[in-house]
């Protein structure tokens, strides 16, 4: 394989709803990532800072209907798409086992990639989780639809069997309705790394039996393989069935734990019975955001400055994915600027706001000079190097 050729492994016409997706999530995750440095501040409910505002409580409640629970599920959809644009476009140049051991190195170097964020940088994983999907789910790539709608159900029915209960027992063994944020402020560089060097064979089985991915993956690779979000024009009516759908039941899911300790004293059980709801429902809202991105990219005519920004970081998302982790740890952990132990919800949200906005503004940058994303091009240089 010629130079020139892996240049062209990457997709020549991009898909504006994926990369308005892709750009959106990342301020997602942002803001999801953000309260778990918030030390000094007393738990609120499971991952959430209490807030000692009414606009602290305000953006705690859009965070848990809009954000929580719900960015991974769509992260988790754009990947399983993903992996069926790459499946195909490899198994039209070189065949089906080219196709999929391409996908597995793909794999693989990105739980090499989410093992030295979480070690050395000390950011939080999704890497490693999504590269074991991969590698996991990599077979069903060749499966039709009928399979994967099957597979999508029997991974559901899995998890709503024991979310619920387990998060239940999670909250009786804590004895509050909030986990505790793990930092002290005596944190150092030294000590966190090799703590987490050590734990990294734990993180992404952790995350994937607390909060399941494979479903909203499997979800992702349906949708690819109808193109739903590559021609978004030819399926308006699924998309707005989906839009609709898929974020009425996240809402709907959502209520429950918004209203506890606020309006809703329940047993811890009880409460965390609620939290695992809130993460089931969440799948369905990873679909409701992904059908509601394909609409918009039918319905935005212009790109404006804006618009070519989301989608420009949206192209080159792994990299501002490690950009956005990075730059969170260097603000708010103890072992760099320690923001996070004087930031309230209300300045926590506003410092992920400003963080995304002013990579919002490299990624213009790097696309009106057309530079690709240094991690997508060292990345596409590994999976394809021994074909050169």
């Amino acid at each position: 394989m010629t130079n020139s050729e892996m240049t062209n492994a990457a997709p020549k016409k991009r898909a504006l709803s994926l990369d308005l997706a892709r750009g959106s999530m990342l301020f997602l995750i942002i803001l999801s990532h953000i309260p778990l440095f918030l030390y000094t501040i007393e738990p609120g409910v499971i991952t959430k800072v209490a807030g000692s505002t009414a606009l602290d409580h305000f953006l705690n409640f859009l965070m848990e209907i809009m954000v929580d629970n719900r960015a991974r599920p769509l992260f988790a959809i754009l990947f399983g798409y993903g992996l069926v644009m790459i499946y195909r476009k490899q198994w039209e140049r070189k065949g089906a086992g080219e196709a999929k051991r391409i996908i597995k190195r793909r794999c693989w170097y990105l739980i090499l990639f989410g093992a030295i964020l979480a070690g050395v940088a000390g950011g939080q994983d999704i890497l490693m989780t999504y590269g074991i999907a991969g590698l996991l789910l990599v077979s069903s790539l060749k499966k039709d639809n009928k399979k994967i709608k099957k597979y999508v159900f029997i991974s559901t029915i899995i998890c709503i069997l024991y979310i619920p209960l387990f998060w239940g027992t999670v909250l009786v063994e804590n004895q509050s309705y909030g986990l505790p944020v793990e930092l002290t402020g005596q944190e150092t560089y030294l000590g966190t790394m090799l703590e987490r060097l050590v734990s990294i064979p734990i993180i992404p089985l952790f995350t994937h039996i607390t909060f399941p991915v494979i479903p909203s993956v499997l979800m992702g690779i349906w949708l690819g393989n109808i193109n739903i979000l590559i021609k978004p024009q030819n399926h308006i009516k699924l998309l707005k069935q989906l839009t609709i759908g898929g974020l009425t039941i996240s809402l709907a899911g959502a209520i429950p734990l918004v209203l506890i300790n606020d309006v809703w004293f329940p047993d811890l059980f009880i409460a965390g019975f609620a939290y695992g709801i809130h993460i089931l429902t969440g799948f369905a809202g990873g679909v409701g955001y992904a059908a509601l991105f394909g609409l918009l990219g039918v319905a935005i005519k212009h790109r404006g400055v804006i618009v070519t920004a989301i989608a420009a970081m949206g192209k080159r998302s792994l990299t501002f994915f490690v950009i956005h982790e990075v730059l969170t740890v260097i603000l708010l952990s103890p072992i760099a600027f320690n923001l996070g132990a004087s930031l309230t919800v209300t300045t926590s949200v506003i410092v992920g706001i400003i963080m995304w906005m002013f990579t919002l503004s490299i990624a213009y940058l790097m696309e009106n000079q057309q530079v690709e994303g240094p991690l997508e091009k060292y990345l596409r240089y590994l999976i394809y190097k021994k074909q050169v």
